[in-house]
């Protein structure tokens, strides 16, 4: 109840005339709903028309403007839509973030937890550079023969590896086979399995790697602790071992637009593992 009255709090005083400018605050307030969409009832008044459409246009303006299109892309999304793989890969623009994300961290070698038609691996695979290494986890086999064939179209077949198998089988190979350790590891596979995940991800780490864990937000589910779904339950144990950990430093973003209400969280490792 501390909290909601603190965003309650903070929503009015944002919403209210300035005093010294006569004007109302300029941020509006579909934009505050939708980051503090806990607020139920009261958000949702605030918020006006917002909708799923409005997100789309938005997710689509930017990425008009700033994600030019792509041949290799577009083939990757049109052969996993041939293929029958569901469409629940990032989006253009979050695609963008994740691969300016491995820039900016310098990353040489990537890890990847969930490969689906390699989509979001073909734009970490590119942000590599001259001698990088992308190893790509997937446990179905036609997830990864389609996303073997959109790799390779796309040029980076020398570049990534595409192991088939469980990633908690996997995982422990990788460990042994002295692989890693790894600049950034994305994690966006089966999210009940998030907990056992992060265990590994820490051995497959050092100080400064990068973790980041897509679908946090479950459309707000992520907050009911009583939820059935393993997915949400997944995310919530995944996000309390985050802050129980020393060695982490990490945040959480939610998101909307084309692909919906949902979020990442983002993990840095500050001591080493």
């Amino acid at each position: 109840m501390a909290s909601e009255a603190r965003n309650r709090f903070w929503i009015e005083r944002c919403l209210m005339p300035c005093k010294k400018r006569r004007r109302r605050c300029a941020l509006p307030a579909q934009s505050i709903n939708f980051s503090l969409c806990s607020l139920g009832p009261f958000a949702a008044k605030i918020a006006g028309n917002m909708t799923p459409e409005q997100w789309t246009a938005v997710d689509h303006y930017f990425a008009n403007l700033l994600v030019p299109p792509d041949p290799a892309l577009e083939a990757a999304l049109q052969a996993s839509a041939a293929a029958g793989l569901p469409p629940i890969q990032v989006a253009p623009n979050q695609g963008k973030l994740l691969q300016l994300l491995a820039q900016a961290r310098g990353a040489r070698q990537i890890l990847e937890l969930g490969t689906l038609g390699g989509y979001s691996t073909i734009w970490l695979a590119r942000a590599l550079p001259a001698g990088g290494r992308l190893i790509t986890l997937e446990m179905d086999p036609k997830c990864a023969e389609v996303a073997r064939a959109n790799i390779a179209r796309a040029g980076l077949a020398a570049v990534v590896e595409v192991r088939l198998g469980r990633a908690l089988d996997i995982l422990p190979q990788l460990v042994a086979e002295g692989r890693g350790p790894f600049d950034l590891i994305f994690i966006d596979a089966d999210k009940s399995r998030n907990p056992d995940y992060f265990p590994w991800a820490l051995k497959l780490s050092r100080r400064g790697t990068l973790i980041i864990a897509d679908n946090v937000v479950r459309k707000g589910a992520v907050t009911n602790a009583t939820s059935n779904d393993p997915n949400v339950q997944g995310v919530r144990r995944f996000n309390e071992l985050l802050a129980a950990d020393p060695r982490m430093s990490a945040t959480a973003i939610q998101t909307v637009g084309s692909k919906g209400y949902d979020g990442f969280v983002l993990a840095l490792v500050i001591a080493d593992p």
